[in-house]
């Protein structure tokens, strides 16, 4: 996983100050949805920051431990590799990419799939 950080951090040509990956349940993920988002339902992962253009970003990635085991039976791949586009995909949103737009969920899951290609 440390590998896989790093190469994302690399490559986007970011610099972080801290970096935590909180694992947590599919009802403490729901609670942080509402409380922060106004959204009542679980997620795979919440995206924390704070980003000082002089500095660098610190960031904090919730990742739900339940979504990602459901999801990577849902999407039939590893729990492993599940995790790993989830880390990912935190990652790219501290890095500034957006998920909002077709078009910009297209831009993403690119982005995804190479550094989970990546060696």
């Amino acid at each position: 996983m440390v590998k896989l950080i790093s190469n994302v951090i690399q490559k986007e040509k970011k610099i972080f100050t801290s970096l935590d990956l909180i694992f947590c349940s599919d009802e403490l993920i729901r609670e942080y949805n509402m409380k922060y988002l106004d959204h009542d339902y679980e997620t795979d992962i919440i995206t924390f920051y704070d980003i000082d253009e002089e500095e660098g970003i610190e960031g904090e990635l919730l990742i739900s431990v339940d979504t990602v085991k459901s999801n990577s039976l849902r999407y039939k791949t590893s729990f492993n590799n599940e995790l790993s586009r989830v880390v990912i995909h935190g990652l790219l949103h501290l890095c500034g990419y957006k998920d909002k737009t077709a078009a910009q969920k297209q831009v993403i899951r690119k982005k995804e799939n190479y550094f989970l290609n990546i060696k």
